[in-house]
């Protein structure tokens, strides 16, 4: 039996979610009928809203299990409502209006399926929050292998994509997000959070071995953003009466796009200083090969993989490979003296610049902008506290853009090098 016999078709059902079919990433364009606060007509191009958990499409597809039953929906509603970030597209809706903006990018497949701020995978029974993996329990053990597979490549390789060419050339990335009233112990939350830490980074003061290549150094998850960038919204939102905190209850798990988007980034533009001071390395295939290894950010390429295993676990090369991967271990030899030798010199000098690009996740909590029953049940969107909200977060980047940014008026170097460079920062 398919899933939409069962519930009389598409749409969306009593259930709040739909089957129908749509792109993975959709572009919701900005309806212009606000007056935008002051931002450089030089700087737009720059900035970017987005949203990746307020999806609410459950291709009918994954809605049957690997024995061709359809898993209950009352299960699937349990999961759906608990994971979705109710509210993010209000808030994002507005904040992109107020920005001046052409609009937002949202993931429209459903959080509780697939996560695309996680690495990808699959998540276990009892995986705590910030260690899941992209597609998410139930799902992870009720789809077949040949489901699981089609999801990923279908909706996160597909979003992986399509993020890619709206995040190339972005300075300022904002993501949004809502999140759960009380922490697991009953303690409330906060109103807002702004998060710019890594997870790893605030746990042992460096990242995880073996997520990312050791060549990125630990130094740069501390912080995604400028760190004025983030008091200055906060005070923004302080001043208007809505508290906010730093950092948590949430840090950025390593697979949200905010992380990957910092390392790719990085790697980046080491390589248009490498390629400079080395121009005979641009077209060799040794370097391209050790280059698309440090930029597969998202964990997605069997041949980076092979390598980084090669390197750094010295695992045998693939069979008729080995000349190859020794050539690629030499280059890889000379890219990693490039960035360490003097590291002073590069690292610093990458982590006070205005080339760097900044990711700044902002988490709202739920009930300010969905009203929900006594059950938590959600009920109906708020947008006036929504509204009031972006208006006060759209206010606090303006000013840091106009009075806080040094070169907030300029093209940015790395907006020209990116435009050099084709590769993606997300699904490379």
């Amino acid at each position: 039996m398919r899933y939409n016999e069962q519930c009389q078709g598409g749409g969306i059902s009593d259930h709040g979610y739909t089957t129908d079919v749509v792109d993975p990433l959709l572009f919701y364009p900005s309806k212009g009928d606000l007056t935008p606060v002051e931002i450089s007509p030089d700087f737009l191009p720059h900035l970017m809203v987005d949203v990746i958990h307020d999806g609410r499409h459950l291709p009918a597809e994954y809605l049957v299990d690997r024995r061709g039953q359809v898993i209950s929906p009352q299960l699937v509603t349990e999961r759906f409502v608990l994971e979705r970030d109710w509210g993010a597209d209000l808030i994002a809706g507005r904040l992109a209006n107020r920005l001046g903006l052409d609009g937002f990018h949202s993931v429209s497949t459903a959080r509780c399926l697939l996560d695309f701020g996680r690495f990808p995978g699959i998540t276990r029974k009892d995986a705590t929050h910030l260690r899941r993996f992209a597609i998410n329990y139930p799902f992870s053990e009720l789809l077949s292998f040949g489901q699981k597979k089609r999801l990923l490549e279908e909706h996160y390789d597909t979003i992986s994509r399509a993020m890619d060419v709206a995040i190339r050339g972005k300075l300022v990335k904002i993501a949004v997000h809502t999140y759960d009233i009380c922490n697991p112990s009953g303690t409330k939350r906060p109103e807002v959070s702004l998060v710019t830490r890594a997870l790893g980074y605030q746990l042992d003061s460096e990242l995880p071995y073996g997520v990312f290549d050791p060549l990125y150094p630990d130094v740069l998850a501390e912080d995604t953003v400028d760190r004025i960038l983030r008091d200055r919204v906060s005070l923004t939102l302080e001043k208007s009466g809505f508290p906010v905190a730093h950092n948590y209850p949430y840090l950025l798990p390593e697979g949200s796009p905010e992380v990957r988007h910092q390392v790719w980034s990085f790697f980046a533009w080491m390589k248009q200083h490498f390629e400079i001071a080395h121009p005979d390395t641009a077209d060799a295939p040794e370097y391209r090969l050790v280059w698309e290894m440090l930029m597969d950010t998202n964990l997605r390429s069997s041949e980076a993989s092979t390598l980084r295993d090669f390197l750094h676990m010295y695992r045998r090369p693939p069979r008729g490979r080995v000349r190859e991967f020794q050539r690629a271990e030499k280059a890889y030899g000379a890219i990693n003296a490039f960035v360490r030798e003097p590291e002073s010199e590069w690292v610093q000098r990458y982590r006070a610049s205005e080339e760097r690009p900044m990711s700044l996740g902002i988490e709202v909590r739920k009930d300010l902008v969905w009203d929900f029953d006594d059950n938590l049940r959600p009920l109906r969107p708020n947008p006036e506290r929504a509204f009031a909200i972006a208006d006060k977060i759209a206010e606090g980047i303006g000013i840091y853009l106009r009075e806080d940014r040094r070169g907030g008026q300029s093209r940015s170097l790395f907006h020209a090098l990116q435009a050099q460079n084709p590769n993606n920062p997300l699904s490379n």
